[in-house]
C-alpha cells in the first residue's frame, strides 16, 4: 500500500535541502523593524505637534 511521509519527515527533507544562512547577512525582520520605527516616530511627532497646537491655541 501506498505510504506517505508525515509532515515532520517531509518538512525535515526541505530544510536538509535548503542553503544554510550565513551569521550576519541575513536580518529577516528588517521591514518590520523599519516599519515600527517609522510608527513610533510618527506618534512622538504627532503628539509634539498636538502639543504646540494646543499651547498656540492657549487652551490649557
Amino acid at each position: 500500500m501506498f505510504h506517505s511521509k508525515s509532515i515532520e519527515e517531509r518538512i525535515a527533507e526541505r530544510q536538509a535541502t535548503r542553503p544554510a544562512l550565513k551569521e550576519g547577512r541575513n536580518f529577516e525582520h528588517g521591514p518590520a523593524k523599519f516599519v515600527f520605527i517609522f510608527v513610533i516616530v510618527f506618534v512622538v511627532v504627532g503628539h509634539l505637534a498636538g502639543l504646540l497646537l494646543l499651547m498656540a491655541m492657549d487652551l490649557n
